[in-house]
């Protein structure tokens, strides 16, 4: 779950640290205090795009920092699939943000955006207007139907075969030619093969040559030089054989007189003896100093026949090969086309009968699913208030396979008596979108293993009794979850298990937000103002009072078995 929510210099936010507990976290506040902003802070956490004026005025860049526990091993697990450590229970995502460029972190270390998400997709959900229009949408519908489903490995399998069947789908088509077509292709891969087998290009062999190459055109200059060499060491006047001979002759009379002068004498004869060994190989190498017209001539256009075959099919013996190698692979599948065609076929055939078997077996289970979500999705709604709906789920075979089977599923409703069932995007406003997909969330709670969810604006549009229906309905959720509600009802800020004030201050011509946790005194005093508006009254106090005791009691006959 979210244990920790620091903010510094965010949008308003000066600094702020938030301490959330388990179970139903709600936030209130007045109209503009800066609910949304924390929200959008976390939001920014998990890699959110940003506007360009998120950073406050206390600095040139702005930080956010989310601790999260994990208690759950799969969830250690997946975490470490992606490389993260959880070694300590626990895991922290951050970001900051600067005018340039934005730093995201997991733990300490620096990750992108792209891996932040995935994180964040094992840990939070966080459902917005934008989440509860989703629910406009086709795709959607399926998911929340394979989520109750708990079809996930049959999915996992169907993606699998999916894909290889339009690996092979695209093999096939490979072979989508006409004869000519082929018969061109053909020669013309006979002609480059032809020119790689008769080059036979040999390892090593470029480099070599390379070497001989650069002697001949070089061989003016290496000749002067061993020349120049030799002439130092050994021809010249005061050569320095000259001198270490001399040398050699002084040591051996100075050793007649001292015998510890040993080691330097025989260090000299092996100096002298050094110096003839390499004037001996230095006039080797001189003697074998030679240029041949013709075998340069040799060298050179042999290099240029590798040099032209490298530009052709790459650069290197290893990149030669494999281009022989694909073209002769080529060949021999065009050599033998109807019979490479007819594999092709058959390996997709084989293909499709497999595919098509893994979505049977998902509509399977998506067909089983539906009574039970059907039901179980038509009694939230009641409990939601809305008493006489009709809701189904319309599951349609598609006329192509995808990677998540061969099915279409619809939802449609009626909210009123008497009106036909019709798709859920031509019917529900924003706040009843809002409130049905409170209601799934609801159903899905117990197989839903995200840790934290984030509503916002959950409260749109409804008050009275629905109100209490849906504060219930968290209430629900959040025996399974952590859940965090940004709201302006007191029926819902009553269920809360921790309650945060957020409050918005002025002072020095700046604005500044603030989020303080409240006891159960406090706790009254924001549900009276919820309540009672500008003027809170004893009464109004004693109603929130009663208010906060009876959600109590609602939460204890909700306890989870």
């Amino acid at each position: 779950m979210l244990v920790n929510l620091h903010v510094k210099n965010f949008a308003l936010i000066d600094e702020a640290d938030v301490d959330f507990g388990s179970g139903l976290n709600i936030l209130t506040g007045e109209t503009g205090a800066g609910k949304s902003i924390l929200i959008d802070s976390v939001n920014a956490a998990l890699g959110s795009r940003l506007k360009t004026d998120v950073i406050g005025k206390d600095g040139d860049s702005a930080y956010i920092e989310l601790l999260f526990s994990v208690d759950s091993e799969e969830k250690k697990q997946a975490l470490k699939d992606l490389d993260i450590d959880t070694d300590f229970d626990s895991i922290i995502l951050s970001r900051k943000i600067t005018g340039t460029r934005s730093i995201h972190k997991i733990n300490d270390e620096t990750v992108t955006a792209a891996r932040v998400k995935a994180a964040a997709e094992l840990l939070i959900d966080i459902h917005g207007q934008h989440e509860h229009q989703s629910l406009t949408h086709k795709k959607k519908h399926l998911e929340i139907l394979d989520r109750y489903a708990d079809d996930a490995a049959l999915l996992e399998q169907t993606a699998v075969l999916y894909r290889t069947y339009k690996k092979r789908e695209e093999a096939l088509k490979a072979f989508l030619t006409d004869a000519e077509a082929r018969a061109r292709e053909l020669d013309f891969l006979r002609y480059e093969a032809n020119e790689l087998r008769t080059a036979a290009v040999a390892k090593g062999e470029k480099e070599e040559l390379s070497e001989t190459f650069k002697r001949y055109r070089n061989s003016a200059r290496l000749a002067a030089s061993v020349s120049s060499m030799l002439k130092e060491l050994s021809e010249s006047q005061d050569c320095a054989a000259d001198r270490l001979d001399r040398a050699v002759k002084a040591a051996r009379d100075a050793v007649a007189y001292d015998e510890s002068l040993r080691g330097l004498l025989e260090s000299l004869e092996t100096a002298e003896d050094l110096i003839s060994g390499i004037c001996r190989d230095a006039e080797d190498y001189a003697r074998s100093l030679r240029y041949d017209p013709e075998d340069y001539d040799r060298i050179s256009d042999r290099l240029d026949e590798i040099n032209h075959l490298e530009q052709k099919y790459g650069s290197g013996y290893e990149a030669l090969q494999a281009a022989l190698a694909k073209r002769e692979a080529r060949i021999d599948e065009l050599e033998h086309f109807d019979e490479r065609q007819a594999e092709a076929r058959e390996a997709l055939m084989e293909a499709e009968t497999a595919l098509a078997g893994a979505c049977e077996a998902l509509r399977k289970r998506r067909r089983e699913a539906i009574p039970g979500l059907t039901q179980a999705i038509t009694d939230t709604l009641r409990d939601l208030n809305f008493l006489d709906t009709r809701f189904e789920v319309d599951l349609q075979s598609l006329p192509e396979y995808t990677a998540l089977g061969a099915d279409e599923a619809s939802f449609l409703i009626a909210l009123n008596p008497g009106e036909d069932l019709k798709p859920l995007s031509e019917v529900a406003s924003g706040g009843e979108l809002s409130r049905i997909m409170l209601g799934i969330k609801a159903v899905l709670s117990d197989r839903d293993d995200t840790p934290t969810l984030i509503f916002d604006e959950i409260d749109a549009g409804i008050s009275g009794r629905t109100a209490q229906l849906v504060s219930q309905k968290l209430n629900v959720i959040a025996a399974h979850a952590q859940v965090i509600c940004i709201t302006h009802l007191p029926q819902i800020a009553a269920m809360a298990d921790a309650h945060f004030c957020i409050e918005k201050s002025a002072d020095n011509n700046r604005t500044h937000t603030r989020v303080t946790r409240l006891s159960e005194e406090q706790t009254v005093d924001e549900l009276a103002r919820l309540l009672g508006g500008a003027e809170i009254t004893d009464r109004v106090r004693e109603n929130a009072r009663e208010m906060k005791l009876l959600a109590e009691r609602v939460k204890q006959r909700k306890q989870p078995d």
